[in-house]
């Protein structure tokens, strides 16, 4: 389904219908609106949730970011840095550089633990053996 809305500018969406419209899940949209990632929204008479097409584009902006792999505190200062006319582009840059050198450190650490695995697996003949060199590795470290 296409992530932008048909309806008319300044009509409303059920939780339901932004659900559908940005591919997050009903639950996902409760928690985010608990934790303070999206704003609390509009309300009918009998409760029910009314969201705008802001709030559609900031929930697809957090689902973006945490797809990305920005944590929560990153896309809620990302939210903040982007709030006003002006945005922060050198905080901005300083956050993005920051998450790119942890996902730079993880990606070495599996390439390490691929390297580990793979030479470990190799040693292993398969069959009963006194001594798997999987189970070892693991043990011993």
């Amino acid at each position: 389904m296409s992530r932008n809305s048909t309806k008319p500018h300044g009509e409303s969406h059920t939780i339901g219908e932004l659900a559908a419209l940005s591919g997050v899940r009903v639950e996902t949209i409760r928690y985010f609106e608990r934790i303070g990632l999206l704003t609390p929204p509009e309300r009918t008479t009998g409760g029910h949730r009314l969201f705008s097409a802001a709030d559609l584009a900031r929930l697809n902006f957090v689902r973006r970011a945490r797809e990305i792999g920005f944590s929560q505190r990153e896309v809620r200062t990302l939210l903040s840095l982007s709030s006003g006319e002006l945005t922060s582009c050198d905080e901005v840059k300083t956050l993005a550089e920051n998450h790119l050198a942890v996902i730079r450190g993880k990606i070495r650490d599996l390439q390490r633990l691929d390297q580990l695995l793979s030479s470990t697996i190799a040693q292993c003949t398969g069959g009963k053996v006194p001594k798997c060199p999987v189970i070892e590795a693991i043990a011993h470290g």
